[in-house]
């Protein structure tokens, strides 16, 4: 039987029970007041417009649903197509475009854009502690990929967006920033802000790592320059890691988005670390993944007209 054959990927009662069990693990919790002792369910009914899962709070005797406060908000779409859309972006390592949504879930293409946008935003992490807090070690490098509006194609970098992803080896998280230049002024304080003091920093040659370096336990780097990718006396000493981080990053962009505006593609980095950080390696399975990413949906609404701004929580 198909992963997909669960009863709340198809039955919205389910679907409803399945996001509350999630959202509201000792119980519904109104919205409006906090409250969660005198919480009644309201029975729907397609005649009278009482839509699924309507409760009513008794304190404050407003109405709500688990939908409230969440990416789902105000969505005129099932909350089963969503949590179809959900374990479909977790499961694919490399991602699943909107157009692939459109024709799977039988959407409009223009609902499965913003769609997938939203579960971006729900795999957001929120956690921004420093990496190596326990003294392992964090690797740090950039990368380059697609070409900024107007420019030509050159030779080097300069025309193409530019990305810092950290890997911690320890906890095998990723984190990914999408920055303007390569320089030290702006490299240098987005690695000191992430990475504790206590790391053991991996990077490869470039300059503004080297006095950065300093300020960290230890700071190892190879020379790619010099065909140098593991320091065979020290095989501790590589950004392999990283490397392979940014192959299923690459793959992905390239093989299955193949096209992101610089607006949108700090949360398609989102989308990458999350898989990364939440992958069968760590002991997370495609299902996992995807109730992590269902727990992360709660106060990240996004609006259509604006999708790189969030409504705040009433």
């Amino acid at each position: 039987m198909s992963i997909l054959s669960a009863p709340h990927f198809h039955d919205e009662a389910a679907a409803f029970a399945k996001v509350e069990s999630v959202l509201w693990p000792q119980g519904p919790v109104c919205p409006h007041c906090g409250c969660m002792g005198r919480i009644g369910a309201i029975k729907p009914n397609a005649e009278k417009r009482v839509r699924m899962g309507l409760k009513k709070c008794g304190d404050c005797k407003k109405q709500f649903t688990v939908r409230m406060g969440t990416i789902f908000e105000e969505s005129k779409l099932p909350l089963h197509i969503w949590l179809q859309a959900i374990h479909l972006m977790c499961s694919s390592k490399k991602g699943v475009s909107a157009h692939q949504l459109h024709r799977t879930l039988e959407i409009t293409y223009k609902s499965a854009w913003f769609l997938a946008h939203r579960i971006r935003e729900a795999m957001r992490s929120d956690d921004l502690s420093p990496f190596g807090q326990n003294g392992g070690v964090v690797e740090a490098d950039e990368t380059f990929i697609g070409r900024k509006p107007g420019m030509e194609k050159r030779v080097g970098y300069e025309h193409k967006f530019k990305v810092l992803s950290l890997v911690d080896r320890s906890t095998g998280r990723a984190r990914s920033m999408v920055v303007d230049t390569i320089t030290a002024p702006e490299i240098v304080p987005l690695v000191r802000a992430n990475i504790a003091r206590e790391a053991h920093l991996m990077t490869d040659e470039a300059r503004h790592y080297v006095r950065v370096g300093r300020e960290f336990a230890a700071h190892s780097f190879v020379r790619h320059a010099r065909d140098e990718y593991v320091r065979y006396e020290t095989p501790l000493v590589t950004t392999n890691t990283i490397e392979g981080f940014f192959s299923i990053f690459k793959r992905g962009m390239r093989g299955v988005y193949q096209h992101c505006s610089e607006k949108h593609l700090h949360r398609y980095m989102a989308e990458f670390d999350f898989r990364y950080s939440n992958r069968v390696a760590l002991g997370v399975d495609d299902s996992g993944r995807a109730e992590r990413a269902l727990k992360g949906v709660v106060g990240k609404r996004l609006s259509y007209r604006n999708p790189n701004s969030q409504i705040p929580n009433p």
